[in-house]
């Protein structure tokens, strides 16, 4: 069996992208930064895509940490340069993450 699970916990690194689309449908692109240290330190920054976000995250800005749950998917388009694509994960839910998780993640 086949497994396409994504769950992240970072923070957004640059200005959230807002779209809404002459359908009514709505966008909400986001870099997230995951910082880990085991079993070495790296620094990853991954593109998340939420389709018809929830109003709470209007007011997410850069810095914000959250929590994102959703699936890998590689999205294709052509440029002057041919066909490009990139790994981005489509987010089913994101959620900022409480104040309480920022005290401990710091300790």
């Amino acid at each position: 069996m086949d497994m396409n699970l994504v769950v992240l916990a970072g923070s957004v690194s640059a200005p959230p992208e807002h779209r809404v689309f002459e359908s009514g449908a709505k966008l909400l692109r986001l870099l997230i930064t995951v910082r880990t240290d085991e079993p070495r330190r790296r620094v990853d920054v991954v593109p998340v895509t939420l389709w018809d976000p929830p109003d709470e995250l209007r007011q997410v800005a850069i810095g914000s940490r959250v929590w994102v749950a959703g699936s890998v998917q590689r999205r294709f388009w052509d440029a002057e340069a041919g066909r490009k694509s990139r790994l981005e994960v489509v987010a089913q839910q994101v959620t900022l993450r409480p104040l309480e998780e920022l005290v401990e993640d710091e300790d």
